[in-house]
């Protein structure tokens, strides 16, 4: 029995996104026992990097939960993770720094977050109203595409969202590093293992989109066969 081939390789990616956050979580807990030379903590590396930047208007905030920082410019807010934020390792820099990174995208009007913000409203609508269409579509098919039509639309939206959001975490990574190096955060040996760390944590979103396009190709061939057959 032949394995349909859209089954396979969304069952690969799905393995390889999971292997890729499990990497992810074993290069941090191996990284965040590697103390930073200069023994600041992420809070404090954060604190620096806003300040070089003239940044005055961010505040740092402390979050629970593991990997779960980010920056927020709704509220302009560098949210660490408990472990980055008092963690003074270079992962934790490192962290803190890409953080920190979108924060520094957003004061200088970074053109592709900028169209990223713009596009989370309607995002958030699209989230809400995309699995329902998808699902109805698929058993509605023989009667009409329409729903289905609709569904790979919105599906189409969120992959472009996630194709989009690429070049903004590669940027904040590629401008924590710099602004490391420079400043003499991290030793040569803690560079590279920032650099390190920080790539695995991209791949992740790499693979959230190679996923986002497949599952789109997916829904799309209902369509595309439903418009034959029909």
């Amino acid at each position: 029995m032949m394995i349909n081939p859209f089954y396979a390789l969304l069952i690969g990616l799905t393995l390889v996104s999971w292997l890729i956050q499990w990497r992810l979580r074993s290069k941090f807990a191996q990284y965040s026992h590697i103390a930073l030379h200069s023994g600041l903590s992420g809070k404090q590396v954060a604190e620096m990097m806003l300040a070089d930047n003239n940044i005055r208007d961010v505040r740092i905030i402390s979050t629970e939960g593991q990997l779960s920082d980010h920056y927020n410019p709704a509220d302009k807010t560098v949210n660490l993770s408990d472990e980055v934020y008092h963690g003074r390792s270079a992962m934790s820099a490192a962290v803190a720094a890409h953080e920190v990174g979108h924060a520094v995208q957003h004061a200088t009007a970074y053109s592709m977050l900028q169209f990223r913000s713009a596009m989370v409203p309607a995002l958030s609508a699209v989230s809400r109203f995309m699995p329902l269409l998808l699902l109805a579509g698929v058993f509605l098919l023989r009667y009409s595409i329409l729903p289905l039509g609709l569904g790979v639309a919105l599906f189409a939206f969120a992959t472009f969202f996630s194709f989009v959001t690429l070049p903004v975490e590669f940027d904040a990574s590629k401008r924590a590093l710099a602004w490391m190096e420079r400043r003499g955060i991290v030793s040569s040996q803690e560079h590279a293992i920032a650099k390190d760390g920080l790539r695995w944590a991209a791949l992740t979103y790499v693979v959230a989109a190679i996923s986002s396009l497949a599952t789109l190709i997916y829904y799309a061939s209902f369509l595309f066969g439903g418009r034959r057959s029909s």
